[in-house]
């Protein structure tokens, strides 16, 4: 069957590096074959700042916006006109664990966002009632402590990136939504840099199939929050040949371990690219024949590299692939076990397309591919891979699986 990469429509995506003073700059980057964090990849080329969001906007919160209640989630979010991987290092990872260690929190994640300024929001479950002060007041205290002693020293009220972010808003919020986040010239509103926000927490349930479904993505998010923080602590993913030779690779045994057959995961890797080629008309954000251009230089490694992957994980036999990808695969394969039975039991409920109406959606074979595009954009949302760079994968990762290396049966 031909499977569609649609799960709902959506401008979500990883976020900038203003820090750097370009937008995410990407220059040719030569591939050096196969390390150890897995096959070098030819980077995406041209230059491209992405939208982000995990959950979509919601409504701004008033003064008189009624607090969560206890033991709810509670959102916080930090505007920092930078990479934020200090952030998550030096911050976010000591609150959560000093957090987990007193059993304050039975939950978290984070995603990056840029409506109103890039920032990175954050996500805390408390574990009770009691603990939910002391959640507010410790997550407080952090950002404010790290904001104080790193705050991030780009702008974003002129100049490329401001520019970029309007262009953004305007494909995003072209109807009368936007009234909520402009300033009076009709452009987007700016929170201040180096500021925090609490929010109300809205998620996605038309996207991630209703309540049942939304806590299924939570615990599935918790994960892959982890495992970034865990990959920005470990590996160079400063280099741009890292970042993208990672994000494949999770990219591979996701997608793999979701959907099994080698014609189903091509169309539906070419049909997670065409999604976010049309969702941004006449910008050139997203390349086509660059692409091609530069996936000659690695098809032999890529091709090989993926071959494994999708061996080990159509298998199950996630010992075969290196411990990074091997924790990852089997997290994948519980998701997925998880998704197939809320399907079965007829607990996942999407929005239509057109936003009119809820679809449940029982076969599996359906549902599976409307969570695998959420749940695989939004780990290289957190990994800070711009949309550019993500089509530019699924457009890579689908010739090589049409493609497979020679000697090799796919």
């Amino acid at each position: 069957m031909t499977t569609t990469a649609a799960g709902r429509p959506t401008a979500d995506s990883a976020q900038p590096d203003p820090g750097s003073g370009s937008a995410s700059a990407t220059g040719p980057v030569a591939a050096s074959g196969p390390t150890a964090e897995g096959p070098a990849l030819t980077e995406a080329p041209s230059v491209v700042v992405d939208p982000g969001a995990a959950e979509g906007p919601g409504p701004v919160a008033g003064p008189d916006a009624a607090p969560a209640a206890a033991g709810d989630w509670q959102a916080t979010h930090v505007f920092y006109a930078a990479n934020p991987r200090p952030m998550l290092l030096r911050c976010i990872r000591p609150l959560v664990a000093g957090l987990e260690a007193d059993g304050l929190i039975s939950g978290w994640f984070f995603i990056n966002y840029w409506l109103e300024g890039p920032h990175v929001r954050l996500r805390l479950k408390p574990s009770s009632a009691r603990a939910a002060a002391e959640v507010r007041r410790r997550t407080e205290e952090a950002v404010d402590a790290f904001l104080t002693d790193r705050p991030a020293l780009y702008e974003v009220d002129s100049g490329f990136l401001n520019d970029f972010y309007n262009t953004l808003f305007d494909i995003e919020f072209p109807g009368a939504e936007r009234g909520h986040y402009t300033d009076a010239q009709g452009r987007m509103r700016l929170r201040p840099n180096n500021s925090r926000s609490a929010e109300p927490y809205e998620p996605e349930y038309g996207k991630y199939g209703g309540p049942a479904g939304v806590a299924l993505a939570e615990w599935h998010f918790r994960h892959s929050s982890d495992l970034v923080v865990d990959a920005l602590r470990t590996k160079n993913l400063h280099l741009r040949t890292v970042l993208l030779g990672t994000s494949a690779q999770l990219m591979m045994v996701m997608s793999g371990t979701f959907l099994r057959g080698d014609a189903e995961l091509a169309d539906y890797l070419d049909s997670y690219y065409t999604f976010w080629h049309r969702a941004f008309p006449g910008t050139g954000f997203i390349g086509s024949e660059e692409y091609d251009r530069n996936y000659a230089a690695m098809a032999p490694s890529l091709a090989a590299h993926f071959t494994r992957v999708r061996a080990a994980t159509r298998d199950g036999a996630p010992g075969r692939l290196p411990s990074f990808l091997a924790g990852w695969a089997e997290h994948c394969a519980e998701l997925r076990a998880r998704a197939v039975k809320l399907a079965g039991d007829g607990d996942l409920v999407f929005r239509s397309w057109d936003g009119e109406r809820d679809e449940r959606v029982t076969d599996p074979a359906a549902a599976l591919p409307l969570l695998l595009s959420p749940y695989m954009h939004m780990t290289n949302n957190r990994l800070h891979v711009t949309i550019r760079d993500e089509a530019y994968l699924a457009h890579v990762l689908s010739r090589a699986l049409r493609e497979p290396a020679d000697g090799e049966a796919p």
